[in-house]
């Protein structure tokens, strides 16, 4: 054939690779299994009718367990009720609070009514969270009353006091103008609806016309806007659409094999704002029929393990800071974990010696780690729960299905040889839409070509399994030699008593700092602007 001049760079994923195909640092993941052409409410649909009495979500701190018959009966009536509010097909509501029913209910209602959902850090303060919403001129946003020390509904005020004398619906904001409807889940307030309100406001009238709307929902429509963490500046809205997050969700759920193992039930600790909850949780639960277990609405370490033992978990997510927490458990030996077959680490760098640790420690050995990022829908790497020990803790997986990967020299976008770090750049299926209202952000990190610039060193083998090394921000230059961090925190975490390190720049070079805990994202991830503020504090003193 004449196409063997060509480098082979497929690599068939429906099963871990067994045939070295690659021969430079390009791969493209194929698969026997078609992208899907769904919407997140049809994706819903479809398993409410194939498992209609099959537990769909279980929020233990609050009591509530729903079937997949029942959620959808709810996702309909809030859906139906939010058009009778005034929403539209494309307006956008802000979804602000932590791991309750109430966030799943609305990601699920405002994808079927066509409306954008903003995915709100819990963990915004006042300041932040008026940057979000003016960013991508929120609508309507839904919250509790308050979160432990998070008063949200007071903050909303801060922002807009024309709050508390206007009518529910009706809300003129001076500085968020586009904002008119607040939903409390929890309580009743001034100038804003309560949960109750919206689910009693659809009539029959507005289920005809979400039933219509389904008709000219299309799945390359923007539906969710996820934030970027903000570790390093002001947070940028990553704009999803149904095609992006309903094929991820799916192949992530293939990669696991979801698709043939029978009652699936994950314990889900991570934040549903994020899009390794969002999306590897609650929309993969609605592509593959799987059973979500939150054990806690904010995190807590003891609460996984006991959900993961009361309700049979088989499958547990979460973030290396949330496992290591999980393993320094002083009773973790006390919990049956034998239901847990497998689990992800994702979110971000997962030092090797924890992975083997969850492994042997916590018994579970179907593990996988994850790599991704909310630009790419997430997952664009994932492991096989058969691989062995050493690509389970040295790689970040294998590259999913339907994306191609490159890894290229940062200064002339040349590829490198194989094995070789540079640049991991992606792209596919999975690429987003655009940062929301920011044309020269997204041209940045996209290219004409559609190539998504990740910003981490990385390198691929023969087999397509990547390995990350680093972010290029982060790269220290000493003696000639390009020094990344990751290294010498995989390095230190394999001494017994180091539970967590972190390498940052600072203004004053040659220090090393002792700390009991380090200023986290929600998902874990250390907001190293943050730590780094916190350090030259301390060295002024």
């Amino acid at each position: 054939s004449s196409l063997s001049i060509f480098p082979p760079s497929a690599v068939h994923v429906d099963s871990p690779p067994t045939i070295p195909t690659l021969t430079t640092s390009y791969a493209h993941g194929t698969s026997s299994k078609s992208l899907l052409f769904s919407t997140v409410g049809g994706s819903l649909q479809a398993s409410a009718e194939r498992f209609p009495d099959r537990e769909a979500v279980v929020f233990l701190q609050d009591g509530v367990r729903k079937t997949f018959s029942q959620l959808q009966q709810d996702v309909d009536q809030a859906a139906a009720g939010l058009l009778a509010l005034g929403l539209k097909r494309g307006d956008r509501l802000g979804m602000w609070g932590p791991n309750t029913y109430e966030w799943v209910l609305f990601q699920f209602a405002s994808a079927k009514a066509g409306i954008i959902l903003v995915s709100v850090n819990p963990a915004y303060q006042v300041q932040e969270l008026e940057f979000a919403l003016r960013k991508v001129g929120c609508n309507a946003i839904v919250c509790p009353t308050q979160f432990k020390t998070q008063k949200y509904c007071d903050m909303l005020r801060q922002i807009c006091p024309e709050m508390d004398t206007a009518i529910p619906g009706s809300v003129k904001s001076a500085r968020l103008p586009d904002l008119h409807t607040v939903i409390v889940t929890d309580s009743r307030q001034p100038g804003m609806y309560h949960l109750e309100d919206v689910m009693q406001a659809g009539s029959s009238q507005h289920m005809q016309q979400l039933e219509e709307l389904q008709k000219k929902l299309s799945f390359d429509d923007p539906i969710n806007i996820q934030f970027t963490s903000g570790t390093t500046g002001n947070p940028k809205g990553a704009t999803l659409s149904h095609h992006n997050i309903v094929n991820n969700a799916y192949f992530i759920g293939m990669r696991l094999g979801y698709d043939w193992r029978s009652q699936v039930r994950v314990c889900l600790p991570v934040p549903m704002y994020h899009c390794f909850g969002s999306v590897g949780g609650g929309i993969v639960m609605a592509t593959h029929g799987i059973t979500l277990v939150s054990p806690s609405t904010g995190y807590d370490g003891r609460a996984n393990l006991a959900a993961m033992e009361s309700e049979r978990c088989t499958f547990v997510y979460g973030t290396p800071t949330m496992y290591i927490d999980m393993l320094g458990q002083p009773d973790l030996a006390k919990f049956d974990l034998s239901s847990v077959e497998g689990g992800i680490m994702a979110g971000s760098p997962c030092p090797p010696e924890i992975v083997k640790k969850v492994i042997s420690t916590m018994g579970i050995k179907e593990f996988v780690i994850a790599y991704g990022t909310t630009e790419t829908s997430p997952v664009s790497f994932c492991g096989f729960p058969t691989d062995n020990l050493e690509r389970k803790s040295e790689t970040v997986g294998c590259i999913a299905s339907h994306i191609e990967a490159k890894v290229v020299d940062p200064g002339s976008g040349q590829l490198v040889p194989l094995g070789i770090s540079g640049e991991l750049m992606i792209r596919g299926y999975c690429v987003m839409l655009e940062y929301w209202g920011d044309v020269a952000k997204t041209d940045e990190c996209i290219a004409k070509d559609r190539w998504y610039k990740t910003g981490d060193i990385a390198s691929l083998d023969k087999y397509g399994f990547c390995r990350i090394e680093g972010r290029i921000k982060d790269m220290i230059i000493r003696g000639g030699e390009n020094i990344y961090p990751a290294e010498i925190e995989q390095f230190l975490h394999t001494h017994p008593k180091v539970q967590e390190a972190q390498i940052a720049h600072f203004k004053i070079p040659r220090y090393v700092t002792f700390v009991n805990d380090y200023p986290l994202t929600v998902s874990g991830k250390i907001q190293k602007n943050k730590l780094r503020e916190q350090t030259e504090k301390f060295l002024a003193l």
